[in-house]
């Protein structure tokens, strides 16, 4: 009976040393390493798992804690809830996104899916040429191009003489200056035509001259009373609707003007990368090894060539290793940033003393990288694409790149165009319109009356009257000359 179970714990521990020196052989396999491998639950659903190579880079791979989060994370997470796989993420060894080196080899996420340590890519990997002839990607998930990052109080110039006209566009003072002399013509025609404003039109003199007329608008614009005082409805009606015109315009003008002052961000003098060059106060460079880098070493552009030429001879100065490095130090001192526009509008929106320049140039995509025979390819773009058709990669976009300061820029509060204010002026010409028809409901109701009282004919009248008040002397000689020979 001893022997016996001496017997069988020798068999069950020689079977158990078996078992473990067989998987420790396929860790150690590099080839078991590209087959797809599934935990407790994987086995039990019969899921796949694939190993996903990623860097951490802010918004898209951020730890927090013990976990990993961000943009590429929830990408993830939805593409294997459609796909139905499972996933373990490792985080890049040599942290880089994917370059030659000088033996030939390739580094970071992609040299991890040539060597088969990971299954694919998810991060901001850039879809260049070069990439695709080793490893294949999916339809972008993120649009991007090239842009500059700057500080503020590095690019911003000295106010310009003319500061205050910048609140609105030229468009909109233009717009401003018509609907001042417009309101004031009608203000001098409707106090002429209305009979309230003056008793005896043949013998008086109309308060509301054209010139009084201009004085009265201008005194309502500067929120300052001024005379003549509109005695008849139809006059005060428009002086109403241009005083209501005028203090809402000038609370936009304030707020307007106000911003501009406290945000420093004047128009800046480096709006393209010609600019850049240009300028002699600011160090310029992009991530080493990166697709930007080798973009301007490709392109036939003089100007890309200029600033490859000055990367390439400063690179020791110039080139930084990461992009928290680039964003440290374009806000501690004069540099300049040239990298992907979606990152540098994120470092914008989270960091309020940095902008991007407008100009953006060489139209990217960000796609997530597979081995060249990987099965995993099309249904991955095609997933991709779900997505986009759906808006959740639009959601996944706003959710990280949420500003969390308050941004004061000029792209915020710019000079503001005649659209913004198109309800306003529309105001002014119905109250315009209203005050012209009052006027002539007026002038009509005085004639019928006086046409009454001289037996005469409400038309006759009412053009004697319109005549006297507009001063047509020809049109009341021709009217009053019948009359006279009458009396002869």
């Amino acid at each position: 009976m001893d022997k016996g179970l001496h017997f069988t714990i020798c068999v069950v521990t020689t079977v158990l040393l078996l078992r473990e020196s067989s998987q420790a052989g396929e860790e150690n396999d590099p080839e078991a390493l590209a087959a797809p491998k599934s935990d407790s639950r994987g086995a039990a659903e019969g899921l796949p798992t694939l190993t996903v190579t990623t860097i951490l880079e802010d918004p898209y791979v951020m730890v927090r804690g013990a976990e990993l989060e961000g943009y590429c994370m929830d990408l993830l997470g939805a593409l294997a809830g459609m796909l139905r796989f499972q996933y373990r993420v490792k985080v890049v060894g040599d942290g880089q996104y994917g370059a030659v080196a000088a033996g030939g080899n390739w580094t970071g996420m992609i040299g991890e899916i040539l060597t088969r340590e990971a299954d694919i890519a998810v991060a901001p990997l850039t879809v260049t040429s070069a990439r695709e002839e080793v490893v294949s990607f999916t339809t972008p998930f993120l649009q991007t191009g090239i842009g500059i990052l700057l500080r503020k109080d590095t690019t911003s110039q000295d106010m310009s003489f003319f500061h205050f006209l910048s609140p609105f566009s030229k468009e909109t003072w233009t717009a401003l200056l018509f609907a001042y002399l417009l309101t004031c013509f009608c203000l001098f025609l409707v106090a002429r035509l209305s009979p309230c404003e003056w008793n005896e039109p043949k013998n008086e003199e109309n308060h509301f001259t054209f010139l009084n007329s201009l004085w009265f608008g201008a005194g309502a614009l500067a929120l300052q009373g001024a005379t003549p005082r509109p005695q008849a409805l139809s006059v005060r009606v428009i002086a109403v609707v241009w005083w209501l015109f005028t203090l809402a315009l000038l609370a936009a003008y304030i707020a307007n003007f106000t911003a501009l002052l406290s945000s420093g961000s004047e128009q800046l003098p480096i709006q393209t990368f010609e600019d850049l060059v240009k300028q002699r106060n600011l160090e310029f460079g992009t991530l080493e090894g990166s697709s930007t880098f080798y973009y301007f070493k490709n392109s036939k552009n003089p100007i890309h060539q200029m600033i490859y030429e000055y990367m390439e001879k400063r690179r020791e100065h110039v080139l930084v290793k990461t992009y928290q490095e680039a964003v440290q130090r374009v806000m501690d001192s004069n540099y300049a940033f040239i990298g992907e526009s979606i990152s540098q509008d994120l470092a914008a929106a989270r960091h309020c003393n940095l902008i991007r320049a407008p100009e953006v140039i060489g139209a990217r995509g960000f796609g997530i990288a597979t081995t060249q025979a990987s099965p995993w390819t099309k249904p991955l773009s095609i997933a991709v694409l779900k997505l986009r058709e759906s808006g959740d990669l639009d959601y996944l976009r706003n959710k990280w790149w949420e500003s969390s300061c308050l941004r004061q820029s000029r792209d915020r509060w710019g000079p503001l165009e005649p659209p913004a204010l198109g309800g306003l002026f529309l105001t002014l010409g119905i109250g315009l319109a209203l005050g012209v028809l009052a006027a002539l409901a007026e002038l009509s109701s005085s004639s019928r009356r006086a046409a009454a009282h001289a037996k005469k004919s409400c038309c006759s009248v009412f053009t004697e009257e319109i005549c006297t008040r507009l001063r047509i002397k020809g049109t009341a000689r021709q009217s009053q000359e019948p009359a006279g020979k009458a009396n002869a």
